[in-house]
């Protein structure tokens, strides 16, 4: 593995963060959306991001690494983003607001703002953590130059 492989390794991890960050401000910024675009009385339903190893495809270059000894994995990257059907919508009593039903209940997104705080600070870290590791593989790739100019 070249020092190369490294940069693109944290990298993808910095992509992969950096849009899970972007899911999840998406989520936050539509906790209280009632209504789809088009006008229907439908709620926001909740994003998740779903990731996975970034290596070869094809079967015979992931037996040949391995016979080879080499690691295959080449970084992170996002699968899919599917809605959360999992958790319940949020039924709200307030017969006032224009979206409520004939029993004055609104329906209001699966979206938990503490967990979503939780999951951007969870994602916030993961991406330091991967820009310390980038730099850290971009201060030995400068310290062996130096050492080659000597």
């Amino acid at each position: 593995m070249s020092i190369f492989d490294s940069f693109n390794i944290n990298s993808s991890g910095m992509t992969a963060q950096r849009f899970r960050m972007d899911i999840i401000s998406e989520n936050i910024a539509n906790a209280n959306t009632t209504r789809t675009e088009d006008g229907a009385k439908s709620p926001y339903i909740r994003k998740v991001v779903t990731f996975a190893e970034k290596g070869t495809q094809t079967p015979f270059s992931r037996i040949l690494n391995e016979k080879l000894d080499h690691y295959s994995g080449r970084g992170v990257k996002v699968v899919e983003v599917r809605d959360d059907t999992w958790t319940q919508m949020n039924i709200v009593y307030d017969p006032s607001h224009p979206d409520a039903d004939e029993n004055g209940y609104v329906t209001y997104p699966n979206v938990n703002t503490v967990t979503e705080m939780t999951n951007l600070i969870d994602a916030s870290r993961s991406y330091e953590a991967n820009a310390t590791a980038f730099n850290a593989s971009k201060s030995m790739a400068t310290r062996g130059l130096e050492l080659g100019n000597s």
